[in-house]
């Protein structure tokens, strides 16, 4: 049975492509929905299916923030209030710790604003504001910033990840951009089709991914079928289309897998250098079939025989005076080299 347990005082990345079950979970959480089986509970308690008070009892020590702020019509003072008034905290209390909250998330001059005249990003400001306003014991955010432009994004991801861990706040932050997950959890937990997938350290996921879907997801898009040739003290030779490359593994010779590598963790350099003496153990030449240049980012392809994308910087491209056709030198170290195990 799988069990998934969230820390006090951790933030817990979820990720996952659409329909993983991201937002299902967080609702669950929240006691918006009933889980099909098994159990939700809440500091030991069991919460499931609690109704009435009980359950409004359990769901005021939560708070949740949408990807669509919405807000209330008022002032953005009176957004981030509305959980004060109804927990009836005193007037002044209030007013007090409104103040704070919008001055750390940088609304300190717009408490008379109407919302009506905010920007999308300073309205989820308020979102994330009228949350936290209330102290919740748990914070749930279901992909907050996902409707905003890239500069806004990451900066309320920081100014948000820092009043968490300044408060030692409890929190599940759904995603489906890998960046944020990176940036904004302690722990990252893969979904795939309701399942947990692989759960761990942003390094763990990304660069030693469990499976071939996490490998996949997460954008190991080299990866290829092998044979286990032979296998000693921990360093492993596999046999990818005739080729050796050797990988930092445990693994029985004989043993068919499925290996990948990060196009990140390929180094591309002239031909004529491919053999001087390196730390990379996998060296070889292969002919570049495409060039992709995506803004300060290049994704090269080599036939090695088998196709091995690249990605470099454009920099590099141009001082490489990499093209179409021209042979090239390949270099990847044994420990970025991942075995999944057995082919399926």
């Amino acid at each position: 049975m799988e069990r998934l347990e969230v820390q006090q005082g951790e933030v817990l990345a979820v990720l996952g492509p659409s329909g993983s079950g991201k937002s299902v979970l967080l609702r669950t959480l929240n006691l918006l929905e009933r889980p099909s089986g098994g159990t939700v509970r809440f500091y030991g308690q069991d919460v499931t299916g609690l109704e009435g008070r009980e359950r409004t009892a359990v769901t005021r020590r939560m708070a949740m923030v949408f990807q669509d702020p919405l807000l209330f019509h008022g002032t953005v003072a009176g957004n981030v209030a509305y959980g004060l008034k109804v927990r009836k905290v005193a007037a002044e209390e209030r007013a007090g710790r409104v103040a704070n909250m919008l001055a750390g998330v940088g609304l300190g001059d717009r408490s008379g604003a109407y919302v009506q005249s905010l920007s999308g990003g300073e309205a989820q400001r308020v979102a994330v504001a009228r949350a936290l306003v209330i102290e919740p014991e748990v914070l749930l955010l279901d992909e907050p910033f996902a409707n905003l432009d890239a500069p806004t994004r990451h900066t309320l991801q920081e100014e948000t990840r820092d009043i968490l861990r300044d408060r030692g706040m409890t929190a599940v932050f759904v995603t489906h951009d890998q960046d944020e997950a990176s940036r904004m959890g302690d722990r990252i937990l893969v979904l795939h089709d309701g399942s947990i997938a692989q759960e761990g350290g942003a390094r763990e996921i990304f660069y030693r991914p469990a499976t071939e879907f996490v490998a996949r997801f997460v954008g190991m898009s080299n990866l290829y079928e092998g044979l286990v040739e032979a296998c000693e003290e921990g360093l492993a030779r596999v046999s990818v289309q005739g080729r050796g490359l050797f990988a930092v593994a445990e693994i029985d010779c004989g043993e068919k897998v499925k290996v990948g590598i990060r196009p990140e963790d390929v180094t591309l350099v002239p031909a004529d250098e491919v053999d001087r003496p390196t730390s990379s153990m996998n060296s070889f030449t292969g002919k570049v079939t495409d060039v992709e240049a995506r803004g300060p980012v290049a994704r090269v392809t080599v036939a090695c025989p088998f196709p091995l994308v690249a990605a470099i910087t454009t920099r590099s491209l141009d001082e490489l005076e990499i093209a179409g056709g021209a042979e090239i030198g390949v270099r990847f170290k044994a420990t970025a080299l991942v075995v999944f195990g057995e082919a399926e």
